[in-house]
C-alpha cells in the first residue's frame, strides 16, 4: 500500500486536495477527525479539566474547543508548555487510531492511503509516508478562508506560530499542490498520481 502524507498551512485547502485524491480511489485518513473523537474521551476530558478547570466545558459537558485553543496556540513559553501537555495527551491516542485505520486499509487491499495530518512533520508521520504532499496557498487567501471559520488574521497567526514554519514544511515536501486554483490542483494531483502511484514517467 502506498502512503501519501498531506499537509500544509492553516486553511490551505488540504481537505479539497484530499478529495481530489479520493476521486482517484485513494482512502483518506483524517487525523483531525480522530483528534476530535479523542478530545471527547472521558479520560482525556478529565485530564483537561484537571489542568485548565471547568471553564473549558460547555453546559452539556462537551469540550469547548475555542477555550482549549486559547490555552495552547501561540509562541509564548506558557502556550508552548500547555500545547506540549495537550499533544502528549492526544497524539499517542490519535496515532493508535490512525495505525489501526492503516492496518485495516491494508487488510482490505487498499492501494493508496492518504494521511491528512496538519502536524504531519511535528508528529513524526513523514517518515512513514512514501511521499509528502504540501498544499500551498497564499496567505491572503488563507486569511479569507480562516475568516469564514470565524478566525481573525491574528488567530490564524497564533495557530501557525504553534506549528513548524510553513517554509520548512514546503521545503521538506516531495510535491506541491496549489490550494488556490482547482485547475492547478487537479493538474498537480494528476502529476502526483503518475509519479508516486502508477509509476509512469512524467510527460
Amino acid at each position: 500500500m502506498i502512503i501519501l502524507g498531506l499537509t500544509g498551512g492553516v486553511a490551505s485547502g488540504k481537505s479539497f486536495a484530499g478529495g481530489l485524491l479520493a476521486e482517484r480511489g485513494a482512502v483518506v485518513l483524517d487525523a483531525d477527525r480522530h483528534a476530535h473523537a479523542v478530545l471527547g474521551e472521558r479520560a482525556v476530558l478529565e485530564a483537561l479539566v484537571e489542568r485548565w478547570g471547568d471553564s473549558i466545558l460547555a453546559e452539556d459537558g462537551a469540550l469547548r474547543r475555542s477555550e482549549v485553543a486559547k490555552q495552547v496556540f501561540g509562541d509564548s513559553p506558557e502556550a508552548i508548555a500547555e500545547r506540549r501537555f495537550l499533544e502528549g495527551l492526544v497524539h499517542p491516542r490519535v496515532r493508535e487510531r490512525l495505525k489501526a485505520e492503516l492496518a485495516n486499509a491494508a487488510q482490505r487491499g487498499v492501494a493508496v492511503a492518504v494521511l491528512d495530518i496538519p502536524l504531519l512533520f511535528e508528529a513524526g508521520w513523514a517518515d512513514e509516508c512514501d511521499a509528502v504532499l504540501f498544499v500551498e496557498t497564499p496567505l491572503e487567501i488563507r486569511r479569507q478562508r480562516a475568516a469564514v471559520r470565524g478566525w481573525s488574521a491574528e488567530e490564524l497567526a497564533r495557530r501557525e506560530a504553534s506549528q513548524m514554519p510553513i517554509e520548512e514544511k514546503r521545503a521538506a515536501a516531495d510535491e506541491i499542490i496549489p490550494g488556490d486554483s482547482e485547475t492547478a490542483a487537479r493538474e498537480a494531483v494528476e502529476r502526483v498520481w503518475r509519479t508516486w502511484v502508477t509509476g509512469e514517467a512524467q510527460g
